[in-house]
């Protein structure tokens, strides 16, 4: 013990430091002059002299002033020496405890007064843990709760509940009011933070641990305790998880795991691991989280087998480790003596202003953080600190891997490593790519998968800071991550063809529904590893051979439907790859997404017929007739686009199938087209194809799903409005024997010759197009399709002349405005302005699909596609070309405005 007279001396120079070099300290020996006066005597019980006198208060305020006079308390026996290193940092955690524990009780009866406060328990990791918190510390608990004990109001959720007493004991420690504030709370520390409520069920915790932490996680719980609330509830839940966090054998993957981990802490901060001025005390080289780890690791990979080293405290685990022999002793004794300075100088730090900083400051500000320690400047201090840091980086460097081409961790030198490789704001990345690295995403949980993660990140992201956004890119990579059950074999992927990684990053750059679609089913990569795949698709005979199996028996019907959507989606994933990295026009690619379509049609509606004979039979002299209309009639598709179909079918409605359960023709001929819907709109496990839409067949969805040819063509003939023999302009037969394609044929040419009910076309063009614009307004500014001179008023344009001159048929809309054109019904115009519009839109439903204007770099692609040479003249095209049309459909009779 100190003399006494020795003490008083002691304090008064601290006070006299405390008012002139610390803010902070300075305000709290205003706010509390008894206090400060009678020091020596309060410091004998600190708690019980800081909770002393305001037993009346509310309790946010109670322990508001609790905390201030702690705060200037256990100041005063750090900076006089009466308290050592462990008296301080134990004196701040017991505090915490308390304040903890008083908010969880607090919570508890004001919801539900006079209940025992039971069921809900604060685990306290990091320094609270383990009794060794900083001045100005955050806590970083776990809140748990038990369902079955924890206080509720009569007909709550017990779930709703605990996230209500959560929420109210945070805002009791953390809100700030004239008494300041009690503790920060984070509370990211438990498990999948981003996703799970702020208080779990301790089962469900239990479950976690046992089944999915990682290995921070393990680090992190060396130091957990049962802090406040229902303590035994604690215990229960951490001699649970005991075996998780201390395991009798390691694995290489989980011993290679932590050393990444130390890897991990020496690169963050970068800026902070030179020695100096601005040098950051817990991050830097040869700073307080090294010697913390030094020890984790250690008692990480030895504790399970021996309890003795599970000591929370870094001092104490040091010491255990060196008894054991598991670390040098001298080590050892380095080690410890640098923690027990390194931390009081952080101490230092933070009683300037309150503030959780680890750095030392520079300057004349370096300079009062020396005399607060009774130094005479701030290069006395750095001589104090500087053979202690470079011993503790010494001795941690035997415990980082050496020999690595990994990218850096940490936000600077990660950040720094990225700017390098071409990104702008790095931010953003750096903390994604950490993310990663945490295994926060169950795609990444497994050390093989993070190990393949780091094998192929530093190619990866040289080959995103060459993309056009880099960012972006990187954005679309962490959606598709989160989404994934395992992302091993893609990086294997990319790690074994390189070349695929520069085309991942151009087309996440660029294109959110392709990364989107990428993020579902991530072997369409693979698709992409044949040069080939940029070439323009086959014929629609060619794909649909590739798409029909070999052999058809059995399950042979389903194996059927998979291996078609596995063909389909990595052909239209690989079309509009081609639009990103500008190797095809987008009307080529458009006609092969139709190409693609008509294909799937081909090979599933054969597939579906036979599956469907083998039950029911065959109606003879009949067979089923698809008709594809709108876009797909027309030979060139979207991205997103529907199919628009009409089933028919050939021969007498009266008739019958031979099979051995016979159905009627009608019968027979509706539940064979359900199944072919089902067949290619049903996602299977291989993924999904096409929306169908069937509306646009005679009386719509009022009438029979399939028709006989002979009662379409009767329909057409007799019946149809003008906006169904619009929709037959465009009308196509994709699947059907030839015979019965031409029949089909001839019975359109005959409606569109003429053979249709009087009306007057434009008016009821003009109608229609009213309609439209009210109920399906543009989406945006680029809205190709719904502006006013967009596409659908071309369309319009064309049909409506091609049906009162009738003239100019043709499913492909080029061939008939060639033609309109040409007979003088249309301005020469129509032609280039149709290109425009498609390959806008066919570019957009990719790259934009909002409409919206999108990212700089995005706008060199759209202006590329459309062989433009910059965005203003997109602009200015796109302005232009809608001014043709709106002339075009005007000079019909199209706008009444």
């Amino acid at each position: 013990m100190m003399n006494p007279i020795a003490d008083a001396r002691a304090l008064s120079e601290a006070l006299d430091r405390a008012r002139q070099f610390a803010p902070f300290l300075a305000w709290l020996i205003d706010r509390e002059p008894d206090l400060a006066a009678d020091a020596a005597a309060a410091l004998a019980d600190p708690l019980r002299i800081a909770a002393g006198d305001i037993d009346e208060r509310p309790v946010a305020q109670r322990l508001r002033i609790e905390r201030r006079r702690l705060a200037l308390l256990v100041a005063l026996g750090d900076l006089a020496g009466v308290y050592r290193f462990k008296q301080v940092v134990g004196t701040l955690t017991s505090f915490a405890d308390h304040a903890l524990d008083t908010a969880i009780r607090t919570a508890i009866e004001e919801r539900t007064p006079g209940a025992a406060p039971t069921g809900f328990v604060a685990i306290a990791l990091g320094k609270q843990g383990s009794h060794e918190l900083n001045y100005s510390s955050d806590i970083d608990p776990i809140l748990l709760y038990d369902p079955a004990t924890l206080p509720c109001r009569p007909r709550e959720d017990v779930e709703d509940a605990a996230v209500r007493i959560g929420k109210r004991v945070v805002e009791l420690l953390q809100a700030r009011d004239a008494d300041g504030y009690v503790l920060r709370v984070d509370l990211r520390l438990r498990p999948s933070p981003e996703i799970t409520p702020i208080a779990l069920p301790v089962d469900a915790a239990i479950g976690y641990y046992e089944s999915q932490a990682l290995a921070w996680e393990r680090a992190a719980f060396i130091r957990a305790r049962s802090a406040a609330g229902d303590i035994a509830l604690g215990e229960r839940f951490l001699a649970a998880i005991r075996p998780f966090v201390w395991r009798r054998a390691l694995d290489f993957g989980t011993i290679a795991e932590i050393r990444q981990i130390t890897v991990r802490i020496r690169d963050h901060h970068v800026q902070g691991q030179a020695f100096g001025a601005g040098y950051d005390l817990k991050r830097g080289r040869g700073g307080i989280r090294e010697i913390e780890f030094y020890a984790q690791v250690h008692q990480l990979i030895h504790g399970g087998r021996d309890p003795v080293l599970r000591a929370p405290a870094t001092l104490d685990a040091l010491a255990a480790l060196a008894a054991a022999g598991w670390i040098d002793a001298g080590d050892a004794v380095h080690l410890a003596e640098a923690y027990r300075l390194l931390r009081t100088i952080e101490h230092r730090v933070q009683m300037i202003d309150d503030r959780q900083t680890h750095a030392l400051p520079s300057g004349e500000a370096l300079d009062r953080v020396a005399r607060l320690h009774g130094l005479q400047d701030g290069a006395a201090l750095l001589d104090l600190l500087r053979p202690h840091v470079e011993r503790v980086g010494r001795i941690y460097d035997a415990i980082e891997p050496q020999g690595e081409t990994r990218l850096p961790g940490g936000d600077d030198g990660l950040g720094e490593r990225l700017r390098v490789l071409g990104f702008g704001e790095t931010d953003a990345v750096v903390r994604r790519i950490e993310q990663w690295r945490t295994g926060n995403y169950p795609a990444l949980r497994s050390p093989p998968a993070r190990a393949a993660l780091e094998a192929v990140l530093p190619q990866l992201c040289e080959a995103f800071g060459d993309a056009p956004d880099p960012a972006a890119a990187v954005a679309r990579l962490d959606t598709m991550l989160a989404r994934l059950p395992s992302a091993i074999n893609f990086f294997r992927l990319l790690e074994a063809q390189p070349s695929l990684m520069r085309l991942l990053a151009t087309t996440l750059s660029y294109a959110p529904t392709l990364a989107d679609t990428l993020g579902r089913r991530i072997e369409l990569l693979d698709g992409l590893i044949d040069a080939s795949a940029l070439d323009p698709v086959g014929s629609v005979a060619e794909l649909a051979g590739e798409m029909r199996l070999r052999s058809f028996d059995g399950d042979g019907y389903e194996r059927q439907l998979d291996h078609v959507r596995r063909i389909v989606n990595e052909k239209r994933f690989a079309l509009g790859v081609q639009i990103v990295a500008g190797t095809a026009d987008p009307l080529d690619v458009a006609a092969g997404y139709a190409r693609v379509a008509e294909a799937a049609i081909v090979a599933l509606g054969d597939a579906t017929v036979a599956e469907f004979a083998r039950r029911h039979g065959v109606v003879p002299g009949s067979e089923l007739v698809v008709l594809a209309l709108g876009r797909l009639g027309g030979a060139a598709l979207t991205h997103a686009s529907d199919l628009d179909l009409i089933y028919l079918f050939t021969g007498d409605h009266g008739g019958e199938s031979d099979g051995a359960k016979p159905l009627a023709a009608v019968l027979y001929y509706n539940r064979l087209a359900q199944r072919l819907t089902a067949a290619l709109s049903v996602a299977t496990a291989s993924g999904p194809l096409y929306p169908v839409d069937t509306r646009l067949r005679p009386s719509g969805t009022q009438g029979p799903l399939v028709v006989s040819l002979e009662g379409f063509a009767r329909y057409q003939r007799e019946s149809a409005w003008t906006w169904e023999h619009m929709a037959l302009t465009r009308a196509r037969a994709v699947f059907g024997s030839p015979a019965a394609r031409a029949a089909t044929q001839a019975a359109i040419d005959t409606v569109l010759a003429g053979e249709r009910p009087e009306r007057d076309i434009v008016a009821e063009a003009r109608a229609m197009r009213r309609d439209i614009r009210a109920h399906k307004p543009a989406q945006g500014p680029l809205d190709a399709k719904l502006l006013d001179g967009g596409l659908v008023d071309l369309e319009f344009a064309v049909h409506v002349r091609q049906l009162v001159h009738r003239s100019g048929f043709s499913p492909d809309l080029p061939t008939a405005i060639a033609s309109l054109v040409a007979a003088g019904h249309l301005p020469a115009a129509i032609g280039p302005a149709h290109d425009l519009l498609t390959r806008l839109l066919v570019t957009l439903r990719l790259v934009a699909p909002d409409a919206q204007p999108p990212a700089v770099p995005t706008q060199a692609l759209i202006a590329r596609a459309l062989a433009l040479p910059d965005w203003g003249a997109v602009v200015a095209s796109l302005e232009a070309t809608r001014q043709e049309v709106r002339a075009a459909w005007a000079a019909i009779g199209g706008d009444e405005e």
